[in-house]
């Protein structure tokens, strides 16, 4: 079993005076501050990889080798997954909404937008009402880090992280490892390189914890205004270079990160020396290991931080990711509702 972090009340308090309407905490959510801070998520939840223990990552990927999307097993029949998105999605969404429906469960998508929470609803009363209606688990992407955690504390049901702000993004980090896995025998003792806007990338944050723990060794690439140095504490032996050719040289993986143009507005380095000094293209990945792989979760700017060239070649697995979120998130939501064995 997952068990979060215990926060501190307040720490709590600044969590739920972000993500609770900005009149600040209701009296009737102060009341549980301190009750809140002593919940465990429940059996099943997915919050971060930072915590998830070793074991459950190669149960949940040995559960996902072996899920079959086309032959799926009935295991959530007349189970009900609530798929509560803050923010737009494509792949995370409907790999989830697919997953669940492959299982048998019923779905209920929310969004902010059309919903409750356009009125002002709270995150909290948000989950009560769809534990209320009879979701069975909740999937959840919100803009604020830590919002999975505070939802969990509060729900006596599986609370699953698809994307917290700028914190984690578990679910992409698994089927990650899941790709890597399925063209590399092992991760231990691998290159994998992560290049663009590790600054912003929960993506990034849950790649470097997940594999380094297996033995994979990280280095990170980018200009300081997307990868600041504070990035090598992330994980003991983390590595950071400026220079793309000596990030690729040797590298087994290469990890690729959307770079937003708005992102680069008023910084030092603008998008067309971005372009000049970092953008994957086919004769940089001449540096790397002849059969190393190219990645990206997506979605994808060609032209910035990769070429189409280099998206539609041959070493690329970006499509293959893609894929492999189905048969990954179904090992996830049947772990969360007690089906992974």
């Amino acid at each position: 079993m997952f068990h979060g972090r215990r926060g501190k009340s307040s720490r709590l308090r600044l969590a739920l005076g972000s993500i609770l309407p900005s009149a600040g905490l209701a009296a009737y959510d102060a009341a549980f501050v301190f009750f809140c801070a002593m919940n465990q998520p429940a059996r099943g939840s997915l919050l971060d990889i930072e915590h998830l223990d070793s074991k459950e990552i190669l149960r949940l990927l040995k559960l996902a080798r072996g899920m079959n999307p086309r032959k799926p097993p009935p295991l959530l029949r007349h189970r009900r997954i609530a798929l509560l998105f803050y923010e737009a999605s494509t792949r995370t969404r409907s790999s989830f909404e697919i997953a669940a429906k492959a299982l048998g469960a019923v779905t209920t998508l929310v969004q902010s937008s059309g919903s409750s929470i356009e009125k002002g609803e709270s995150l909290i009363d948000t989950g009560y009402t769809l534990r209320a209606v009879g979701a069975d688990a909740i999937v959840i992407r919100h803009p604020a880090a830590g919002a999975p955690h505070l939802m969990a504390r509060h729900l006596d049901i599986p609370v699953i992280n698809a994307g917290d702000g700028m914190h984690e993004h578990p679910s992409q980090a698994l089927l990650d490892a899941f790709t890597i896995l399925r063209h590399k025998k092992t991760l231990e003792g691998l290159q994998v390189t992560i290049i663009g806007d590790i600054y912003h990338s929960r993506v990034a944050r849950s790649n470097c914890r997940l594999l380094s723990r297996f033995g994979a060794k990280i280095m990170l690439c980018g200009p300081p205004e997307l990868v600041p140095q504070v990035s090598a504490t992330l994980v003991p032996g983390l590595r950071i270079t400026r220079h793309i050719d000596e990030a690729l040289r040797g590298a087994d993986v290469i990890m690729l990160l959307r770079v937003q143009q708005e992102r680069l507005a008023g910084k030092k380095i603008h998008a067309r020396d971005y372009i000049a000094r970092y953008q994957m293209t086919a004769p940089r990945l001449k540096l790397a290991k002849r059969d190393a792989i190219v990645m990206h979760p997506g979605p994808i700017v060609r032209g910035l931080e990769v070429t189409s060239e280099v998206v539609d070649g041959s070493q690329s697995v970006i499509v293959d990711e893609v894929r492999n979120g189905v048969p990954t998130r179904m090992a996830i939501l049947a772990r969360a509702l007690g089906k992974g064995k």
